[in-house]
């Protein structure tokens, strides 16, 4: 039995394989508009979770650094919110914060992403010698547009000057 070759531009083709037909290819593509389409959304989550863990985070570490700074100085040491990066201010979370020695600045915070709110019970945090904190705070850490996700990230300082952080599903970035 022999079989006949044709050339299709420099490549041989074998009789009955020329490739794809139009359909086939309108299947595929559908296919995958569905599945990016389920996707999408589950992307956006996933990011929005990274985003807010990272500003939780940044505010633990922030605290952490505090109370070690205020036992290795053995003076007290303030966590503030700042929008200038060198003293403290007044007003929410979102628009950065500092660590503060005296006069000194040991850590500065830059503001939050557009859309991001990180609301508290405390616009300053005080850490004394003995690594205790004076100020029991939460600081919620939630994205208010362009839409409220269903995540949220909780900061607690305890009286212990300990931070932690907790995973909330409430939504209801105020």
């Amino acid at each position: 039995m022999r079989q006949h070759w044709q050339t299709a531009g420099s490549a041989s083709v074998k009789p009955g394989e020329r490739g794809f037909t139009l359909v086939e290819l309108m299947v595929t593509l559908a296919i995958m508009a569905i599945l990016l389409g389920i996707a999408v959304p589950s992307f956006n989550d996933a990011i929005l979770g990274t985003k807010l863990s990272t500003y939780a985070n940044s505010l633990v570490a922030s605290a952490n650094v505090a109370r070690s700074e205020a036992i290795k100085r053995n003076t007290a040491v303030t966590m503030c919110v700042s929008s200038n990066g060198t003293s403290c201010g007044s007003g929410n979370w979102e628009q950065g914060w500092i660590v503060l020695a005296g006069t000194d600045v040991i850590l500065r915070q830059d503001a939050a992403g557009t859309g991001y709110k990180l609301t508290g019970t405390a616009s300053s945090l005080t850490f004394q010698a003995t690594g205790v904190g004076a100020t029991v705070a939460t600081i919620t850490v939630c994205r208010a547009t362009p839409s409220v996700g269903k995540q949220e990230r909780v900061v607690s300082i305890s009286a212990t000057g300990r931070a932690s952080t907790t995973t909330t599903t409430s939504g209801t970035c105020a």
